[in-house]
């Protein structure tokens, strides 16, 4: 039985490490509705002109959906996807109604997918109040929340249970979701989300009015730069877990680390001053990726 999202794309969410064809077959459908969760969920805290007071409620409402997708009484009752997604009065039936069959199915662990929910609200209050983080632990502990469930959620789809590997897994999403702050301060400054820890911007001497500014300073360069070389030794440590993953899925993860690696070598090569610039992927980076990760 195909479920109605089953061959829908995979499309960019940053925090997502899901290539393509390496993707099992026999995954395709879980993946894809845990991406369209976390996707919209990302959207409603994110996009458009709500105020935050909307984004809030949306979130709550989604949650609520949530609860509703994971309860145990409906899915005892066979409350398949298909027939939550006949309800034209359910709000987000197209995503709730995928989620419900993997939940029931797969027997996925839904506190992971609160877990980023409340990451998304994080945002949200922290933006609406022009608050940042105070201290690397406050950054590292968001990344739990916001990164590392998904890494976990796909251990679970490939029956990989074990306490190293899910230690190696959230090094992977946290170094992950780390480069993506580290790659995109010109377009997450001027939108009110400031990931640079307040007891390092002290340290590093760095202003708070340069940040603000998006105007890059030898100091805010050397942040930048020691945020990159943890982010990357983060990413080393977790990598080893490649080697635990069966099959297309393994390969998959290789490309998904060689892919954040390069990331850091693009802000190397522009000596960290990504407040002015963003560096990219491009297709030519394609071949290095390959080639790093076969000898991985």
């Amino acid at each position: 039985m195909t479920t109605p999202l089953e061959h829908a794309p995979i499309a960019h969410y940053e925090n997502f490490p899901v290539a393509s064809f390496l993707c099992p077959p026999r995954l395709r459908a879980p993946i894809a509705a845990i991406y369209h969760f976390a996707r919209t969920a990302d959207d409603l805290a994110d996009e458009g002109e709500a105020t935050p007071a909307q984004r809030l409620q949306d979130l709550h409402d989604f949650r609520q959906q949530l609860v509703f997708a994971s309860d145990s009484a409906a899915a005892d009752q066979g409350v398949s996807g298909d027939h939550i997604q006949a309800d034209s009065s359910a709000r987000w039936a197209g995503i709730f109604g995928p989620l419900q069959y993997a939940i029931q199915t797969w027997q996925l662990p839904t506190p992971l997918l609160h877990d980023l929910l409340d990451a998304f609200v994080q945002d949200v209050q922290k933006t609406r109040e022009g608050s940042g983080y105070a201290t690397q632990a406050e950054l590292l502990d968001y990344c739990r929340r916001s990164a590392n469930p998904i890494g976990r959620l796909l251990l679970h789809l490939y029956r990989v249970t074990g306490a190293q590997a899910l230690a190696m897994s959230d090094d992977i999403c946290s170094a992950l979701q780390l480069i993506n702050f580290w790659q995109d301060p010109s377009r997450d400054l001027p939108r009110g989300r400031n990931y640079f820890a307040a007891d390092d911007c002290a340290r590093y001497c760095v202003a708070l009015a340069d940040l603000q500014a998006c105007r890059q300073s030898p100091e805010i360069s050397n942040l930048i730069a020691a945020y990159a070389a943890a982010a990357r030794a983060r990413m080393l440590k977790g990598s080893e877990l490649v080697h635990l993953i069966p099959g297309r899925a393994g390969w998959e993860l290789r490309l998904v680390v060689q892919g954040g690696l390069r990331i850091l070598d693009k802000i190397e090569a522009l000596h960290f001053a990504t407040l002015s610039q963003r560096p990219t992927l491009r297709w030519w980076d394609a071949p290095v990726l390959l080639w790093r990760a076969l000898w991985m």
